[in-house]
């Protein structure tokens, strides 16, 4: 792979640097090094360490042929897997080992490796920056392919626990098999199941090496239409062919943030075989990257490209930024030639070197160096050798960008920084982002589709928590977000709106008397008052009359007013409710229909009473007295009273409101306090009605010209019919139509009593005038008299017995 020719050279800058520097090492003493190619193959990492421990070609364990040469370190392991490959050889001679791939907990173990160093940033935090990533583009339903190794376990663990907090969820995990590191058969099920899968946004976790299936694996094309998040341990422009960017176009890569090392890019430029001829890789290096193969083939020495650069190779061949890798290599040298000056200062306090005798340091010697290596690279970065003071990762978040003239880039469009303040950590520009081939906008990565405000998420059984179903709020919630769990309930002053995603404030509603319906009520009350006064002043004016003298003018005055009073008090139902009107309304309600209805039991009683006594000089005279029709009203008034009084007394009437009957109204109303209470006296009223009634009902049929008996029967089956009917219509009613069911009540039971009793009487005082006279009387009851001429008319009985007392 010819990318990865720059770690070789920056293995040769840093060496070449620390050679220039007169404040390290002596002028004596310089470094140099060995360079071995592993091949990303585990056996040929191990033939290239027993290589380096020997010497030569002929692989010798526990035998050095190296001479003057010493070797004290080896920089090595692009990869855990190969690292690990390495330290269980080299570990065995205590020989310092400098691993530049990825940070692996694993390697961290100073038990199994004490002599292996990791100089890369840790990646504690990368997964908490994929899932911002995700949480930014509101994806909540991505792929993860990784290795099959202890550090893609430990990454799963780390984004699998940030992303549940999250509430995003991982539609599969894939995990590629680190020991076959080449295109196999078996690798096919593990790619048809990732580009099968709808999921969009898939999550790539691994090193170059182990992720070069995905290179080889072919038709490329079947990688379109995902985006892919990468992080930079896999260089995404890394390929064996031209052409295989494409599927990756659009890629989104965590890339470790670093300075730039001053110098190394002029380094890179002046870099040819000819400066460097005993660099047996350069040559080959240089003719397969130019693609001059032909010239390769027939050895012709310093002809390959001589005037070429390596900054014109594009960007799958040669990347003239320093990578990761190469970077962890510079500080990796800078790291021994440090850990060596310190031995050799120290060895010279002690004279251990005499005049003409060479230094040669042994590799265990360095370790106790190593160790406590702190210092501060050409670049400003604090470097540390101690994997417990290894700091975090910084990333910048690249754009992946292939273009079909076969130009590719890496464009930064973010950065996350672990450990800056909060909502400066993560940043990234939108706009600047190229998706891929398929997409225009920003990708669709979800199991479901978002439930809107006014919804709920319901989950679906047995499938994790991003696939889930939408539900309407239920009545009287709302939910004023995306995607919310719970819907909230509105306050008691408010209600939802018909999508239900916000509350409105209730109207506060009454039986006002400027809407239509009360101020309609209110002139019906009005109108049936004044018509019983005028009622009333009609039977005060023609008091002397027959018709009115008949019908006993005490009772007939008291149920007029106590009618009067009855369309009037209905005038207490209409308006806002306070607690004088809570208070007064039923209580007059009930005593004025009591007075009302006991004027009429009153009433009722005289009549059958008139028929029973028939004897002039009989005791029973004493009964027709208007002064025993008066106690019955005021008695029957009086238990009405004692009932309001102890209702007041115990648990009065009060001003309430009703938030719960009416969804978008706040019902302003008067509690009644005692239910108790309250249909005491509306079952106290029709008693006395009923009471009325049957003593009408049986009175009925008594032969008389102004038989009151039939009007009271009508009167009392109206007043009881309307009665009846308001009980159900009450409980059945809420807010205002309850008060508007009352107050129709109260006006069709009184209009009831006044136009059965009334009406008729007034039409004969008014209308026929001939008819409301004595003589009209007798010859009318004589008329009747038939074979029953003895008896008296009820008229006559009544008028003798009012004649009594003043006989």
């Amino acid at each position: 792979m010819h990318k990865n020719y720059q770690q070789v050279l920056a293995l040769v800058f840093a060496v070449e640097e620390i050679n220039r520097d007169p404040n390290l090492l002596p002028n004596s003493s310089s470094l140099g090094f060995h360079l071995y190619n592993s091949y990303h193959s585990d056996e040929r990492t191990l033939e290239s360490s027993l290589q380096w421990l020997t010497g030569q070609g002929q692989l010798i364990p526990n035998y050095n042929c190296l001479g003057q040469d010493q070797l004290v370190a080896i920089i090595g392991g692009a990869t855990s897997a190969l690292s690990i490959q390495m330290g269980t050889l080299l570990e065995l001679y205590k020989v310092p080992q400098m691993s530049y791939g990825p940070f692996d907990s694993l390697l961290s173990d100073k038990s199994q490796f004490p002599s292996l160093y990791q100089l890369a940033h840790r990646d504690s935090f990368l997964s908490r920056g994929m899932v911002q990533l995700m949480l930014h583009f509101e994806w909540t339903w991505v792929g993860l392919a990784t290795t099959n190794d202890m550090r893609g376990e430990e990454f799963l663990w780390n984004l699998r626990g940030d992303m549940v907090k999250k509430g995003i969820c991982l539609a599969f995990t894939e995990k590629i098999p680190v020991s076959e590191r080449r295109h196999t058969e078996s690798q096919d099920l593990f790619l048809i199941r990732i580009m099968q899968s709808p999921v969009k946004v898939i999550i790539i976790h691994g090193d170059t090496d182990s992720l070069m299936i995905l290179r080889y694996s072919q038709p490329i094309h079947v990688y379109f239409g995902k985006v892919w998040i990468t992080t930079s341990h896999w260089d995404i422009t890394m390929r064996p062919q031209k052409n295989d960017g494409y599927a990756f176009h659009g890629a989104l890569s965590f890339s470790h943030m670093s300075n730039e090392i001053p110098g190394f890019k002029t380094f890179l430029r002046s870099v040819n075989p000819a400066t460097y001829p005993e660099d047996i890789f350069l040559k080959v290096f240089w003719c397969s990257a130019f693609e001059d193969q032909e010239k390769l083939e027939n050895q012709e020495p310093n002809v390959c490209s001589p005037n070429a650069s390596l900054e014109a190779l594009p960007l799958h061949i040669f990347d003239m930024t320093m990578s990761g890798l190469s970077y962890t290599i510079y500080n990796a040298v800078h790291a021994v030639a440090r850990a060596l000056h310190k031995m050799l200062l120290m060895t010279s306090e002690r004279q251990y070197i005499r005049d003409g005798e060479t230094w040669a340091p042994q590799p265990w010697q360095l370790h106790s160096f190593l160790r406590n290596i702190q210092f501060n690279n050409s670049a400003g970065e604090q470097v540390f050798l101690d994997d417990t003071r290894s700091s975090e990762a910084q990333y910048d978040i690249m754009n992946y960008l292939f273009y079909l003239n076969e130009t590719e880039l890496l464009v930064k469009v973010g950065q996350f920084i672990p450990g800056a303040p909060l909502g400066q950590d993560f940043t990234i520009s939108t706009e600047a982002i190229v998706w891929g081939w398929l997409e225009s906008k920003v990708p669709h990565a979800v199991c479901t589709n978002s439930c809107g405000p006014g919804f709920r998420k319901i989950p679906r059984e047995g499938k994790p928590i991003c696939c889930f179903d939408c539900s309407l709020c239920p009545e009287g919630e709302v939910s004023k977000q995306m995607n919310m769990k719970h819907c909230t309930k509105c306050p008691e002053d408010a209600y939802p709106n018909k999508k239900r995603d916000r509350c409105l404030p209730k109207a506060i509603t009454f039986l006002d008397i400027t809407e239509p319906l009360g101020m309609a009520l209110a002139c019906v009350a009005l109108f049936f008052s004044v018509l019983t006064a005028l009622i009333l002043w009609v039977f005060v004016k023609f008091r002397v009359t027959p018709i009115v003298k008949a019908n006993n003018q005490t009772l007939s005055y008291t149920l007029l007013i106590s009618l009067t009073f009855c369309f009037l008090c209905s005038l207490l139902f209409i308006g806002r409710p306070t607690a004088a009107t809570c208070l007064l309304r039923q209580t007059i309600f009930g005593v004025v229909f009591t007075v009302a209805v006991s004027s009429i039991l009153a009433k009722t009683i005289l009549v059958v009473l008139a028929f029973k006594v028939t004897i002039p000089a009989s005791r029973g005279r004493v009964w027709l007295q208007p002064r025993v029709s008066n106690c019955v009203v005021l008695l029957c008034s009086g238990v009405q009273v004692i009932l309001c009084g102890s209702w007041l007394g115990m648990s009065p009437p009060f001003p309430d409101t009703d938030t719960h009957s009416q969804p978008n109204q706040i019902i302003i109303e008067c509690n009644e306090g005692s239910v108790l209470g309250f249909y005491s006296v509306l079952g106290y009223i029709g008693f006395l009605a009923l009471g009325s009634f049957t003593v009408a009902f049986l009175a009925r049929n008594l032969p008389d010209t102004f038989n009151e008996a039939k009007f009271i029967t009508f009167s009392m089956l109206v007043f009881c019919s309307v009665w009846v009917s308001f009980l159900p219509a009450y409980q059945s009613t809420k807010g205002k139509a309850m008060v508007v069911v009352e107050i129709f009540s109260i006006l069709a039971s009184s209009a009831g009593l006044l136009g059965c009793i009334f009406i008729p009487k007034c039409y004969v005082i008014l209308l026929r005038p001939n008819e409301n006279n004595q003589e009209f009387i007798r010859k009318k009851s004589d008329c009747k008299s038939g074979k029953h001429s003895s008896r008296l008319s009820q008229g006559q009985r009544l008028h003798k017995a009012k004649e009594i007392p003043e006989e």
